[in-house]
């Protein structure tokens, strides 16, 4: 079993647009593979382990990763992953998963804007300025190669620690803002990366036609939910459970849309949901290109398991 460590994937040339393509073929094989519903166990209203699986059939690999939220620890998002040869059993890596759950969530996180976003879309707009908007703004980036307006919504010295990051990247140029009802009145592309928040961001006329929202977390835009034309998910089984599930206008997991089985948006009216709350596909995915990529490198951890039939 190889032991792959944080530092070895993030000093791996891992591009956003690795990420981009791997993305977009995990979902594209979605239909094929084994995908379970996540458990999740909270063990207070801020802190919670998600064990999530899946049998990546196309890849004839096995994984699950188990993240867990703990706020007062450093990072407060972190995760592990088991990968699986699933002809043979072997367990073949258990590898640092933090790396990979930013880029693969932002990286989902772009390219269902880049399908769903309205075609003269201008301001991009980030509330919660973590890993997770800085992976997604990234991404962004490979797609949008001319004037890119970026607002985002104030949070201790958050902004300031954002724009120096993107400071290289003459085409964005950035407002920061206080109110975010007037932000998200302002903006075409909402994106939401905040963990928590327990109340709504804006009332119903904040939002304009046309807008696309990502609420990656889910927290916060619940009233969108009622009167917003289509609402989309990585995968149902994370939305089915919402409060107004059954009363979605429309609703499809947006693989359909990569797969031309759902034509997405529709009008530059319309105004669009995207619920990407993350799959172990993605995660699994991720991991069996990287070990791919590294299998040769790294700790070899030798578990001494028995190789024959044994009694107690």
């Amino acid at each position: 079993m190889k032991v792959i460590d944080f530092f070895q994937i993030k000093n791996s040339n891992i591009s956003p647009t690795d990420c981009l393509k791997w993305v977009d073929c995990a979902l594209r094989e979605k239909y094929d593979c084994v995908l379970p519903g996540k458990i999740s166990i909270a063990t207070s209203p801020d802190v919670f382990f998600n064990t999530m699986p899946v049998y990546l059939l196309p890849d004839k690999r096995f994984g699950v990763k188990i993240v867990s939220r703990f706020p007062e620890r450093k990072p407060s998002l972190q995760s592990d992953i088991l990968l699986y040869d699933s002809q043979s059993g072997e367990l073949l890596a258990f590898m640092d998963g933090s790396w990979i759950t930013a880029m693969r969530t932002g990286a989902v996180a772009a390219l269902s804007i880049s399908y769903l976003q309205k075609k003269n879309a201008k301001n991009y707009a980030f509330i919660g300025l973590g890993n997770t908007a800085r992976a997604t703004l990234l991404c962004l980036l490979e797609f949008v190669k001319g004037p890119l307006q970026v607002s985002l919504l104030a949070y201790k010295d958050q902004a300031d620690l954002f724009i120096d990051r993107f400071k290289d990247y003459p085409n964005i140029s950035f407002t920061v803002y206080s109110d975010v009802q007037q932000m998200i009145a302002d903006s075409d592309v909402i994106l939401s990366s905040v963990t928590v928040a327990h109340e709504l961001f804006a009332p119903d006329e904040c939002f304009k036609p046309g807008v696309l929202v990502v609420p990656i977390h889910t927290r916060g835009f619940q009233n969108c939910d009622l009167f917003f034309d289509k609402v989309f998910a990585d995968d149902v089984k994370h939305v089915c459970g919402f409060k107004y599930f059954n009363q979605f206008k429309q609703f499809d997991e947006f693989a359909h849309v990569l797969i031309g089985e759902n034509p997405g948006r529709e009008s530059e009216q319309e105004r669009i949901l995207v619920y990407n709350i993350g799959i172990a596909l993605h995660d699994i995915y991720f991991a069996s290109k990287i070990y791919d990529k590294l299998s040769a490198d790294g700790q070899t951890l030798d578990l001494n398991m028995t190789t024959d039939k044994f009694w107690v």
